[in-house]
């Protein structure tokens, strides 16, 4: 990607233009370093500088001053202009409570050093008492009474109020999708889930497609830092061959799988990934 590199763009079901491949800004732990937090704000700064305008952040990757900062300066020296650039982020599980749903977007516009979100997520469909994620004595998550049904009720406020343009789902299951466009007025613009050729989420795709909900690809390279026994499908042999045979790398393969769907649906690279 470049500057002068034209971007794909997908349409939202209330007509805003989104480009089809963002950079996530997601790292392993909630508490970063000095030094990730200077890799992030670097990161942030040369993909800029190389052509990306779509940035998936969220409250609970910690690292949104920085990214915020790489911005600022970005749009100092005159490389882009706010309106250039698609920022998202996500409200995180402690912070369901419909009264501080608002405020909590306003602290990442803070953070960010912005006016207002081009796109603001739900980021799981589960409340949790405490951040960043509660668990009791025997390991398991210690829930909120929170329904996230109210939760998106205080996120169609927030698009009332001006801070984002368009909110959406991220993690949510067909139940929990359909559940959200029973009671939603504005419907949720997108549905952000893990998918790549190991767990292509078509049922979910096909639902969520079908109610106007573009379905968002997180992890498009695969997930192995979920899990250091998982398999790494960037080393699967069946991707390198259709690598060789179209004299591409890896990762572009996966990613081009993404987009030659029958719907375009947007891509996000993760930013641990863009830093190998």
């Amino acid at each position: 990607m470049s500057s002068s590199t034209s971007v794909k763009m997908v349409k939202f079901n209330n007509d805003q233009q989104y480009p089809i491949l963002g950079l996530g800004t997601w790292q392993t732990t909630p508490e970063l370093k000095e030094s990730e937090q200077i890799e992030i704000y670097d990161a942030v700064k040369s993909a800029i500088d190389i052509g990306y305008r779509h940035f998936d952040c969220a409250a609970f990757y910690n690292n949104e001053n920085s990214i915020g900062k790489a911005i600022a300066e970005k749009i100092k020296e005159g490389v882009v202009k706010r309106e250039d650039l698609y920022i998202t982020s996500k409200l995180w599980n402690n912070k369901h409570n419909p009264k501080v749903v608002a405020d909590t977007l306003k602290n990442s516009l803070k953070l960010l050093g912005l006016d207002y979100l081009d796109l603001y997520l739900i980021h799981w469909p589960i409340a949790t008492s405490d951040y960043p994620i509660a668990k009791d004595s025997e390991g398991r998550l210690i829930g909120a009474d929170d329904s996230y049904l109210d939760t998106w009720k205080a996120m169609e406020k927030c698009v009332r109020l001006g801070l984002t343009k368009s909110i959406g789902i991220s993690n949510f299951n067909i139940k929990q999708v359909k559940e959200i466009l029973k009671i939603a007025l504005i419907k949720p613009a997108v549905n952000q889930v893990e998918n790549h050729p190991y767990l292509t989420q078509n049922k979910l795709k096909e639902v969520c497609e079908s109610n106007g909900i573009l379905l968002t690809a997180y992890g498009p390279l695969g997930s192995p830092y979920r899990d250091a026994n998982s398999k790494v499908l960037l080393d699967e042999p069946f991707v390198k061959q259709i690598a060789d045979k179209y004299k591409k790398t890896n990762a572009q393969i996966l990613i081009r799988f993404q987009v030659l769907k029958k719907k375009l649906r947007i891509c996000i690279l993760f930013i641990i990934l863009f830093l190998q």
